[in-house]
């Protein structure tokens, strides 16, 4: 159960618990929530649907921070490449949000430095990851956007430099 002031994960967006419905549809319990990317949007979801889960704790997400460089990238071949992407992206393992950013990074390095343009379908996936990995990880840490990134990235080089 979850209290007003919240903040939750809702189909991998960060929202907060704004208010409580009572009885609201089909006698059913609702919570408003607005979402933290743009604060224009409201959604009402019952207090029992199974897509609203928790942020990780601080405690979570400095472990999993601590296991990105063990982490493995996906060694497949092209044409099965988006599927997997696909089924990472929905899946509920933060760990697999991580595995395409540590896939497509690379890739996307490689085009660059061969001139050559970023596959779309590599920067498609590699920006959602990043935006719901980064989103959940700077609330859980009390830091922006970008200082949570920054923050990975050298916690991430300094376990690599070890």
């Amino acid at each position: 159960m979850f209290e007003i002031g919240d903040y939750v994960i809702y189909k991998k967006d960060v929202c907060k618990i704004v208010k409580r419905k009572n009885k609201y549809l089909n006698e059913m319990d609702y919570y408003v929530l607005i979402s933290l990317e743009d604060n224009s949007l409201t959604i009402e979801v019952p207090i029992n649907n199974t897509s609203l889960r928790k942020p990780k704790t601080k405690e979570e997400v400095e472990q999993i921070i601590k296991q990105i460089p063990f982490i493995p990238t996906l060694n497949m071949n092209e044409k099965n490449l988006e599927n997997e992407y696909k089924n990472l992206l929905n899946s509920e393992n933060i760990i697999d949000l991580i595995k395409i950013i540590k896939t497509t990074y690379p890739r996307n390095q490689e085009s660059l430095e061969n001139k050559k343009k970023i596959s779309d379908k590599d920067n498609y996936y590699f920006e959602k990851a990043e935006k719901y990995l980064y989103n959940e990880f700077s609330i859980v840490l009390n830091k922006t956007y970008e200082d949570t990134k920054q923050y990975i990235i050298e916690k991430v080089l300094d376990l690599k430099n070890v």
